[in-house]
């Protein structure tokens, strides 16, 4: 029997599938763009390959990802019972996600991740399950779970970092950031990890010098992991009042690989909105990103998704758009059930209202809606830095509002652990002068 690139046994029906088989395997748990190489192989009817073929057609993160897996997945099936049983849970972990049962799915990826921990594309894809939900916790366990059995493998230590960082854990998210790279200087799913503890932690010109450093290696990734790096680096850049240097790296990187793919889509929302709010002028960028936006489908395949392409919609000028994207989720989150239900109803729906109001400049309502739902915003899944857009916006409509005390309460504790933020020192500055406390702003002059 054949082993994958990590020691895993294999049930292939020919050879010639194991290399696209591993640069499945290495690719994703080492964010390369040849994990889609397994689409050579996918006239092979070996059961994990057909497995593999159909999760990575739902990393497409489309409406019609499911559509597109479904016949790779039931060839999967049809063959597992003559497969190992770690391929057999990982193919029934996929027919899950599939079928919209991620409950499941992710109990299976715990299960793969104590019985067979060496298997780390399951662990990967358990991780990104949990992430999707707001579980930190659940992240760290699936990476501890490997971690005795797999010690060996630097994206490992990567995948246990951002956890690690996720759960708040900041000093020893950097401990296991920094093994990775010790052992692999090329692993920029730890890069990413390091960049979120220092942002966390205020180090703003050492995470930018960081990135920059380690940017050369950035070679070969998937676009996402491509982007997003990028799109770390131009937040230490925005931070920092580097304005030029923001909008080159969204002309040169953020918004410069897939535009057609959900996470460039939505770093590229993120990267614009965040400039705009710190008062830098970004031209027509919008309406390049909106004419993509407006292409895509009411997907629902994630709140965190939906709630950004509705803002980036408005943001473009399209506002008919964007309203007709609210409707559409608050008929999707009426169609749902369980804890989901919850999250689409609960959650996502105010902030989607509180996000399509800052965008046609309706304070109050902003200053409502994002307020009922930022204390569960955690649940629509997203980093913390990522989902600091929906803070730094509610804050703005609690300015522009007219909440200035509410405003002070919330600017000053940032100011306070960001001693670096020239963006926030700005911000402060006009705050207190605003609040007549001139005294106050020669302190961030």
């Amino acid at each position: 029997m054949s082993t994958d690139a990590l020691g895993n046994p294999v049930t292939l029906q020919g050879g010639p599938a194991l290399a696209a088989l591993d640069d499945f395997v290495e690719g994703f748990i080492a964010s390369e763009a040849r994990a889609a190489n397994i689409l050579q192989a996918q006239d092979d009817p070996s059961p994990l390959v057909q497995a593999y073929c159909a999760a990575l057609h739902m990393f497409a993160e489309s409406a019609d990802g499911p559509a597109n897996a479904r016949p790779f997945v039931e060839r999967a099936q049809a063959g597992a019972r003559d497969t190992t049983a770690r391929e057999q849970r990982f193919i029934a972990a996929v027919a899950a996600w599939v079928a919209g049962e991620l409950p499941r799915a992710i109990a299976l990826h715990e299960e793969q991740a104590r019985e067979f921990p060496r298997d780390l594309a399951s662990l990967k894809l358990g991780q990104y399950h949990l992430f999707n939900r707001g579980d930190a916790p659940g992240m760290l366990r699936l990476a501890l779970h490997a971690l005795p059995a797999a010690a060996d493998v630097p994206y490992l230590h990567g995948m246990l970092a951002f956890a690690w960082e996720q759960c708040h854990f900041l000093e020893q998210a950097e401990a296991s950031a920094r093994q990775a790279i010790a052992m692999r200087r090329k692993e920029p799913w730890a890069h990413h990890a390091l960049a979120h503890v220092m942002l966390t932690q205020g180090r703003l010109a050492e995470g930018h010098a960081f990135l920059q450093d380690v940017s050369p290696t950035w070679t070969g990734l998937n676009s996402f992991m491509a982007t997003h790096n990028w799109w770390h680096q131009a937040l230490f850049a925005l931070e920092l009042d580097r304005a030029d240097e923001v909008l080159a790296l969204h002309d040169q990187h953020v918004w410069a690989e897939v535009k057609e793919y959900s996470q460039d889509q939505v770093n590229a929302v993120s990267l614009l909105a965040r400039a705009e709010l710190a008062g830098i002028a970004v031209g027509d960028r919008w309406r390049d990103l909106g004419d993509h936006l407006a292409r895509r489908a009411h997907d629902h395949v994630l709140p965190f998704l939906d709630l950004q392409y509705l803002y980036g919609l408005a943001r473009a000028g399209r506002v008919e758009a964007a309203r007709g994207w609210l409707a559409s989720i608050e008929a999707h989150a009426l169609r749902r059930t369980g804890e989901d239900a919850v999250v689409w109803q609960r959650v996502c729906v105010p902030a989607a209202r509180g996000l399509l109001a800052h965008a046609t400049g309706d304070w109050k309502t902003t200053v409502e809606a994002l307020g009922h739902a930022l204390p569960r915003m955690v649940e629509v899944g997203g980093s913390h830095a990522q989902r600091d857009l929906f803070s730094q916006i509610h804050l703005d409509a609690l300015v522009k509002g007219g909440h200035l005390d509410s405003a002070q309460d919330i600017l000053q504790r940032q100011v306070r652990a960001q001693p670096e933020s020239k963006r926030l020192r700005r911000q402060a500055a006009k705050l207190y002068a605003a609040l007549g406390l001139p005294g106050l702003t020669a302190n961030f002059c």
